[in-house]
């Protein structure tokens, strides 16, 4: 979701209650109280868009901004460790809804910088088509594009096509699931995928009970098609590894839903390591690379799958 400390919470809970008071008598009567809060969630969101202090985090370090497409949020960020040669990639897809979000907000960049580039990374954050223009399964198909990009010129930037690794948080992360439970899409694998707090992992059964609006957005109502847009459905033993961080903290029990998942890979054969924490939906995406259990266990997964490349 939108990035910051408590505004993807929010902005998760508000979509929800949205999208809940156009059908619901009940909650049209909360209707101004539901702007009042959106209003407040503009003004935080806004002050959450500030500028990442680059030079602070790693001296010498460099940003560029190239484009994977014609639409203007077809765009990546890239950020360059000094002297970069043979270099890990992180690739990381912003959450919001499918609707919001930015590649250069702090809350979902700023952490992750002051943690992987003095490890020599290379950090790439992504922009992709957004609601009402592209559904869910256009944007997947921006990070596809995304994604092969930074394949074909990982070289240049110092970096290794051989050493990338797949970063999404809440629909960022739906979107990173669902292309490494069918990597033919991007059409070269990666090393690995952390999923981070995923919005939905099952899609039918998210659309099956009594959801948030956005969701409709995302996916419509053609049951028929939820299963093309849906990682565990499209789950093959051939996907891309990843790992499952979920927060213990949201009511609708995403750990529960990546546990499902885990099992399902189990069956197979296949490990897919799932981390609970007890931190809230926006935590699980800011707090990562501070110095803690949670940022030590998704740099031991990141070092095993690059171990292995």
């Amino acid at each position: 979701m939108r990035s910051a400390a408590k505004a993807p919470a929010l902005l998760l809970l508000l979509c929800g209650l949205i999208g809940l008071a156009a059908t619901t008598a009940e909650a049209r009567q909360d209707r101004p109280r539901l702007r009042a809060i959106a209003q407040r969630l503009q003004e935080k969101r806004a002050g959450d868009e500030r500028p990442v202090d680059l030079q602070a985090i790693a001296p010498g370090a460099r940003k560029l901004t190239q484009s994977y497409g014609t639409d203007d949020r077809q765009q990546i960020d890239i950020y360059l460790p000094p002297n970069a040669k043979n270099a890990p990639i992180l690739v990381m897809v912003h959450g919001g809804a499918w609707k919001l979000g930015d590649k250069a907000n702090a809350g979902v960049i700023e952490n992750k910088l002051k943690h992987w580039l003095p490890k020599g990374f290379i950090v790439v954050s992504v922009n992709y088509r957004l609601l009402p223009e592209a559904m869910a399964d256009e944007q997947a198909r921006d990070v596809a594009e995304a994604v092969k990009w930074v394949q074909a010129y990982a070289e240049d930037w110092g970096g290794s096509e051989q050493k990338i690794i797949l970063m999404g948080h809440s629909a960022g992360a739906h979107l990173v699931a669902l292309l490494s439970a069918r990597p033919e899409q991007v059409g070269r694998p990666w090393a690995g995928t952390v999923v981070l707090d995923s919005a939905v992992l099952k899609v039918s059964d998210v659309m099956g009970k009594p959801h948030q609006g956005f969701y409709d957005e995302a996916f419509g109502s053609d049951p028929a098609a939820w299963a093309a847009v849906s990682p565990m459905d499209q789950w093959s033993p051939a996907a891309v590894p990843m790992m499952l961080v979920c927060s213990s903290q949201r009511p609708d029990r995403p750990c529960a839903a990546a546990e499902a998942f885990q099992a399902k890979a189990r069956a197979a054969g296949r490990p897919m390591p799932v981390l609970p924490q007890a931190l809230s939906h926006g935590e699980i995406n800011q707090t990562l690379g501070l110095d803690s259990p949670y940022t030590a266990a998704v740099d031991a997964f990141i070092a095993g799958r690059l171990g292995r490349r």
